[in-house]
Parts: structure tokens; sequence; C-alpha cells
């Protein structure tokens, strides 16, 4: 694991960070994302008052999250549509934090039981780019969805978080490890608040 840590926060206006008692990110429970908003609280001791909420996308998280400047969206710099959500929502959406911190460990698993690389991999379009060239991805909403679906048999394998693969009682094929990620904290708040 990363020792290290950096943080980024705007320095050109005052944020109310503060304020923010609700962390909005990427479901189902065991996603890197969930992870991180987690940890976002403990690190503004917030821990015991702050709330993280499961959405099937960022996209519906955006769509759903009360403008209050109480609720925050968590995503991460390789989401891959992480860019449309910025600047399709400039007037209700401002980033006021980020940090650097690994994923948890990266896999490539399989149910129990089976052999050699998998034909089938389920995916979150993030990390697709482990999939092996001769594998057939099939898309799915985050890691932790990823991991259910194999474990369901609507793929061979799957790219997941390790947490997730142990909860869905997978095989691990092969560990791509860590990855330093940064995440993002995007608040919400009606226009002109």
């Amino acid at each position: 694991m990363m020792t290290g840590e950096q943080t980024c926060v705007d320095t050109l206006s005052p944020t109310s960070i503060g304020d923010i008692r609700y962390l909005h990110t990427l479901g189902p429970t065991g996603t890197n994302l969930e992870s991180a908003a987690h940890l976002w609280f403990q690190r503004h001791g917030l821990q015991d008052e702050g709330q993280v909420v499961l959405h099937t996308s960022l996209e519906d998280a955006m769509a759903s999250v009360p403008r209050t400047g109480a609720h925050a969206l968590v995503a991460c710099a390789v989401y891959p549509e992480l860019h449309t959500l910025v600047f399709g929502n400039l007037l209700t959406c401002r980033m006021v934090d980020c940090f650097l911190w690994p994923t948890f460990e990266m896999v490539l698993a399989a149910a129990p039981g089976t052999h050699g690389e998998p034909r089938t991999v389920a995916t979150h379009p993030a990390p697709a780019g482990l999939v092996a060239p001769t594998s057939a991805r099939q898309l799915v909403t985050s890691n932790a969805q990823a991991a259910i679906d194999c474990a369901d048999g609507k793929a061979e394998g799957c790219v997941t978080t390790v947490v997730a693969a142990r909860a869905q009682g997978l095989r691990i094929v092969r560990s791509f490890g860590e990855v330093p990620m940064v995440y993002t904290v995007h608040q919400m708040r009606e226009h002109g608040r």
C-alpha cells in the first residue's frame, strides 16, 4: 500500500467543505470510490456525521443529488465521463477537494473451479485496458458489479477489486496491484448559493 498521500484544494476561492454531510458515489458496496468516500469523511473528522450514498452510476447520482451544499459527489480522475459530469454541470457542481490514494488491489478473477484465461470478462470501462486482448469485454457499471456478474455466471471472469472478488467467492487469476488514484469531491449547490 502506498504510504504517501497528496491533497489538492481549491485555493482561488473559499469553499464550504465543512457543510458536506453526504457523499454520493458509485456502488454497489465494495468499490474503490466507496472506500475513498469513507476515507474523506474520516480525514475531515466527519466519520460519525457523514453518510456515503451509493448509486448505479455517477451520472445517476449527479441527476438525483440535492443541491443544498450538504451533498457532494466523489469521483475519480479516470472515470470515463468525468469531463462530461464537470462541464455539463458547471452551475451546480464545484470541485472542492481532491486527494491521491491507492485503489484496492485490482485483480482478474474467475469463478472457483475454472481454469485458464476467461473468454468473457466483466469490467467497468475505466480498467477495461486490463482485459487480455483474447478475451471479450462485457461492460458493467462498477468493479463491484463486475464481481457480482462473474459470480452469477454472466461472464467467465472479471476485472475487479480483491475486496469484491473475495466477497463473491471468486478465484484470483492475476493481480495488477494497487493503483495510485486521484479522487475528486464535487459539492452540489444551487446556482448562486
